[in-house]
Formats: C-alpha cells, structure tokens, sequence
C-alpha cells in the first residue's frame, strides 16, 4: 500500500519523470518512488494555494525529530524517505538544504541575481540529482554531474513555469542586463524583441549546464543512464517547443506527451536514440 501511494504520488505530480523512471530497474524505480514522494509532497506544501505554512513546518519537524530519535514518525511518506535515506547513505545536509529552499518559497520570493537562483536551485533541485547517484550507487565522481543535470532540468522549468510563478508572485529568473522590468505578460508583449532575446539568453544557460551534465553520463550504468538519458531529453525537447516561440510560455504549460517519452525511452533501450539537440537562435 505504501509503495502505490508513492507511485500515486509520482504519477499525478510529473509525467516526465515519471513514465521515464518506468525504464528503471524494480528495485530502483521503488527507491525513486520513495523519494519523489517526500519531494514532492514537501514541494506541493508551499505551492498549493492558499499557501499553509503551518502544514509545511508540522512536515519539516516530524521529519526532524524522527531524524533525531531514530523512531518512525508514523508518517508513511517521511518515514519511507528515511529508511531511504539510512540504507542509501544521503547526506542529511543535503534535505535539510531542499527543506530550506521549500521553505523559502513560503512567502513570494523573486530572485535578483543569478546567485540567488543557484542558492535556491542547490537545495531544490541539485540535492535531487544527489540522492540519485545514491539511489544508483553511483561513484563519488558522477556527483557534481549529477547535480549539474538536477540544475538543467529545473532551469527548463523555470522558464517554462513563467507565467504560473507570477501568478503567486515568483520570479526565478533574474533580469541582470536584459533591459526587462518585469516578466508580466502584457509588459513582455509590448517588449518583443527584449524578451525573446532573454528567454533565448536563459535557454542558452540551460544549454551549458545540460551539456556538462551530459559528461557525467560516463559514470552511470546503462540500466541507468536509459531513463536518466530519456527525461533530459524531455527537458531539451520543451527547450525546443520554447526556442520557436519564446511567447509560448503565456499561451500554454508545455509537456512532452507519454507517447513521446515511452518511444524516446524503448529508443535509447535499442540504443538508436540521438541526441536531443535546439538551436536558442531561432526566429519567432
């Protein structure tokens, strides 16, 4: 029962990691399911509106003290990561790092400087990449990588999630010298040319990032590096859909079909996958 309510979890919360992981071996995808569930029920804690900080601090301290004491806390999804996180060997810095980042986004929050993304994306994201190399017992070697896809990844959907992020009053993405005042969507309208040139800017960042995350796939089994090879691509394919038109983060949240993901995954199975490549210089 605990192993499908984690999989309930998984499935409703990101169709992308999800049908990916099926490409998991059992024992893994299980450990993987284990782990989202904690993420991604802390994660929906400071996004489920109206936000409920009291429910995300009762989440932070039963994880906490059942952490301290060594007992189970009675809360299958905190008590499932723990177990986890005991036989995977997880640095606990590294939870209480993503618990920090949720916990940030309690209150509005707008990054300024590209410094305050990566605080925020090392806690929300990078850890990720990190109890993956343990879940796969990955060298200490594939670490940095790893961390480096989990920042990849997130920076796609910041992008992506423009325009849901402002409407609970976030902004991931730093202005710097864009030239930009805002990112709402009727002052990016009547900016065109300003804002496809950042969106474009910030696709190029994503696109370094990926690319040296990319040589970490060395380190990884090929059981592995099948579904960890097919969600990235995902990623790289929603950078593509937003390269063609930088505007498409107003019209609609885009998402790689299942059909897309499950023949990108048997494709890398059979080893006939290419590489998922775009061009952050396309014309609108």
């Amino acid at each position: 029962m605990v192993a499908e309510k984690h999989e309930q979890i998984f499935r409703s919360g990101s169709k992308t990691y999800y049908f990916s992981s099926r490409f998991f071996p059992p024992a893994v995808r299980r450990d993987v399911y284990a782990l989202y569930g904690f993420v991604r029920v802390a994660d929906n804690l400071v996004d489920d509106q109206p936000v409920d900080p009291t429910a995300f601090h009762a989440f932070r301290r039963t994880y906490t003290e059942a952490l301290r004491s060594g007992k189970a806390s009675g809360d299958v999804i905190i008590d499932a990561f723990l177990e986890l996180q005991r036989r995977k060997q997880f640095d606990p810095a590294w939870t209480e790092a993503f618990l920090d980042s949720m916990e940030h986004d309690l209150s509005s929050s707008t990054c300024e400087t590209l410094d305050e993304v990566l605080t925020y994306i090392y806690g929300s994201a990078e850890v990720i990449g990190l109890y993956m190399a343990r879940i796969m017992d990955l060298s200490e070697e594939a670490f940095g990588y790893a961390a480096m896809l989990g920042r990849a990844m997130q920076y796609i959907n910041f992008i992506r999630d423009i325009k849901e992020d402002l409407a609970i009053g976030r902004r991931y993405l730093p202005l710097g010298s864009s030239g930009l005042a805002s990112l709402e969507q009727s002052y990016a309208q009547t900016h065109e040319k300003q804002f496809a040139a950042f969106i474009r800017e910030e696709l190029k960042r994503y696109q370094r990032w990926q690319k040296e995350a990319q040589k970490g796939y060395r380190f990884i089994p090929r059981r592995y590096r099948i579904p960890i090879m097919t969600a990235a691509d995902m990623y790289c394919w929603t950078a593509q859909q937003i390269a063609k038109d930088p505007f498409i983060v107003y019209k609609k949240r885009i998402k790689p079909p299942k059909a897309r993901i499950l023949r990108k995954g048997i494709a890398h199975t059979l080893g006939v996958a290419l590489p998922c490549r775009f061009s952050a210089k396309q014309k609108s």
